[in-house]
């Protein structure tokens, strides 16, 4: 594996000074910004339309996210994301990741794959949505490893920009919330292991793209976390707790 350096990684770096596996500091990662933003966090079983308008959706958000068309990184085809779960009762966990060449991206979609099982038996459908081409996605699935029929592309960012999901340098570097990723510092370590800073998106704009959890019944959305700062994921606890405990029916 080659060691990540600034030189190679850019702004892709989903945090700095993680030893010799991750991106050596930038300029900017010298201090934080006192960026202070609530956090926009549901934590419910059952979200009624109320709730979920309350939280900043509104109920037709499940429409405008089903149909949104992204790539299969198993197959290369164009989907609706409608068509990936039982709109009516089906349960889902869409995870939005920054994009496919982002280390803590690939932290994240290893602490998912540990869990398809508990999703599998919950009869939830994992979908995993990354920023860049199918291409980019592959060498994600095959190098952290990750099940491919999970993942998919969406180069425009348009489910991005229909969550309204954060986007900008500041998130992406000066946001105190990406602090968080030094408390998962083995976890990070283990899952960079393969990474291959080829995977990130050719058009680099998209690496200031950032990510979100959201757990969907049918169409209604019923958990929803933006990430406010890169590194900032959902605890897997919480997205069980909704997923894996609502009665799928």
């Amino acid at each position: 594996m080659a060691t990540l350096s600034l030189s190679t990684v850019s702004t892709s770096n989903c945090m700095h000074s993680l030893s010799h596996h991750l991106p050596k500091p930038s300029p900017f990662s010298l201090s934080f910004r006192p960026l202070r933003r609530s956090l926009l966090k549901i934590r419910l079983a059952v979200v009624g339309p109320t709730m979920a308008s309350s939280s900043g959706f509104n109920d037709a958000i499940g429409d405008a996210m089903g149909q949104v068309s992204i790539f299969s990184a198993a197959t290369g085809e164009e989907v609706l994301i409608k068509d990936l779960w039982d709109q009516d009762q089906g349960m889902a966990v869409v995870a939005l990741l920054r994009h496919f060449g982002c280390p803590c991206c690939w932290e994240l979609a290893s602490i998912l794959r540990d869990s398809t099982s508990k999703f599998e038996s919950s009869g939830v459908k994992l979908v995993a949505i990354g920023v860049g081409t199918t291409d980019k996605a592959r060498i994600l699935a095959e190098r952290l490893p990750f099940p491919q029929e999970n993942l998919y592309a969406d180069p425009g960012r348009k489910a991005y920009d229909v969550m309204g999901l954060y986007y900008g340098l500041a998130r992406t570097f000066f946001n105190p919330a990406s602090t968080k990723v030094f408390s998962r510092y083995e976890s990070l370590k283990e899952a960079v292991k393969n990474y291959t800073i080829k995977a990130t998106p050719d058009d680099r704009s998209s690496v200031l793209q950032q990510g979100g959890m959201f757990v969907f019944k049918g169409k209604k959305l019923i958990y929803a976390r933006k990430d406010e700062g890169t590194g900032d994921h959902a605890p897997l606890d919480d997205i069980l707790d909704v997923c894996c405990k609502v009665p799928i029916a």
